[in-house]
């Protein structure tokens, strides 16, 4: 008797972890906000959930979402065999299945795992069935090259043909492969208030493993995932979390401590404050943007790091500054709002909502919030435009129509450009360009542009 009961302690449980992680696929299925932050508010909402329950779940999630396409042809394939229609509530649920049994290989999932959350009578009727048939298919047959990609990858046809046509196919099947990979969880240390050997010792203090980035200098990467946002040494300001690639772009631009700096674009402010650290507190900031919510977030930021040349500024646009700014900044820097393609490996549902029309509506923003920004910049001062997309018509696109249009900017080398020895690594036909399956960051894109001395 007892053995029995433990035995259906045991199935009730993957049971429930699997309708868990169907209310939330759907959630996040049916949102327009990331991934991330709706799995962040759905725990913080099912506070009963351990750690170990939340880890499968957000893991199985994620998962799911990285090869959501590939899931989906293996359903329909069994589906279609089977001659059975799914039901609505049930679709979610067996793509989860498909997740476990063709990547994960969780070949101990069995219909009692499933029966209690099976709404159709006659699928839970031929579970088994269904369960052996999805464990049987290897691979989707595809004949063209960007069907064959999406599928074997999952990602949206229209995104695999704007990679092919840019990279090449053999390029194209390592961006996609990159994008799927788990990104790490990389810390910045804040060196106005400690060396990054200090932050590692004190953090080891913690219980927390790190180990140098190999890119940036200023960088840690934590073996563990763990929220590491309830740490003293967070609170106490030593570090911020942030992509390694992201550390690099504050430095290649490599500001002076004498030098006026606009980030344009600061948001909640991660380069912002990297700035400030690299000018060792000294020189001038302003830190500009239309989000007041993302402005407070960096001022919280800015005095838990200790920084102190940094000014706030809400704005309605960028013509707001030029009255106050115009020909002012020795640097202005715009991480300009973009459809994130880059950054898919930390928010892989973002495959599913950028379309075409997106790309298009931001590139034509791009070029606006550019093209205002420039009477900012003092003569023979540098303009930096970055993304974290991975398509041209976001970067060269926009940087090219640009050029065209403002005869008194000239493209920079960066390579040339930058003090820090590693911009030329990056550099790629006068831009710098970090992609996850070559370096291990997230995608960026990076312009120097050069104003005329008059």
């Amino acid at each position: 008797m007892a053995v029995r009961f433990f035995i259906l302690s045991i199935i009730m449980k993957l049971s429930s972890l699997l309708g868990h992680a169907q209310e939330l696929l759907q959630l996040i299925r049916t949102s327009d906000k990331p991934a991330d932050s709706l799995i962040d508010s759905f725990f913080r909402s099912h506070k009963y959930l351990g750690s170990h329950d939340r880890r499968f779940i957000a893991e199985t999630v994620y998962g799911t979402l990285r090869h959501l396409r590939r899931c989906d042809a293996v359903l329909q394939r069994v589906m279609k065999s089977e001659e059975m229609d799914l039901l609505p509530q049930d679709g979610l649920l067996m793509i989860l299945v498909v997740y476990l049994l063709i990547i994960e290989r969780r070949l101990a999932l069995s219909s009692a795992d499933l029966a209690p959350l099976v709404k159709s009578s006659r699928m839970k009727s031929r579970l088994d069935e269904l369960l052996v048939r999805i464990a049987e298919v290897s691979e989707i047959d595809a004949r063209e090259p960007a069907e064959k990609i999406g599928i074997q990858y999952s990602f949206p046809s229209w995104m695999v043909e704007r990679f092919l046509s840019e990279y090449g196919e053999e390029e194209t099947e390592r961006i996609c492969g990159g994008l799927n990979q788990q990104a790490p969880l990389t810390l910045r240390v804040n060196t106005l208030k400690t060396s990054v050997q200090e932050c590692q010792l004190v953090l080891e203090r913690e219980g927390v493993a790190t180990v140098r980035t190999k890119l940036s200098p200023v960088g840690l990467e934590v073996g563990k995932r763990i929220n590491v946002f309830r740490l003293q040494s967070f609170q106490a300001g030593l570090f911020e979390v942030q992509d390694e690639g992201s550390q690099l772009l504050p430095l290649i631009v490599d500001p002076k401590p004498t030098a006026k700096l606009l980030d344009a674009c600061a948001g909640a402010g991660g380069k912002t404050l990297q700035f400030s650290a690299l000018m060792k507190n000294r020189g001038e900031i302003v830190a500009a943007d239309v989000n007041r919510v993302r402005l407070d977030q960096l001022r919280k930021r800015a005095r838990r790091a200790g920084v102190s040349n940094v000014r706030v500024s809400e704005i309605q646009n960028l013509a707001d500054l030029d009255k106050q700014y115009r020909a002012y900044f020795d640097i202005v820097f715009i991480d300009a709002p973009c459809s994130g393609l880059g950054t898919i490996r930390r928010n892989p549902g973002m495959k599913w909502m950028v379309t075409e029309e997106t790309i298009s509506e931001l590139s034509g923003k791009q070029l606006q919030i550019v093209s205002a920004s420039s009477s900012l910049v003092k003569h023979g001062g540098i303009l930096v435009y970055a993304t974290c997309t991975l398509l041209r018509e976001e970067n060269e696109g926009v940087v090219e129509k640009f050029l065209r249009q403002h005869a008194e900017f000239d493209l920079v080398d960066p390579g040339e450009y930058s003090a820090d020895r590693q911009a030329q690594q990056f550099a790629s036909s006068g831009y710098i360009r970090l992609m996850p399956h070559r370096h291990g960051t997230d995608g960026f894109f990076c312009a120097v542009l050069k104003r005329s001395s008059s």
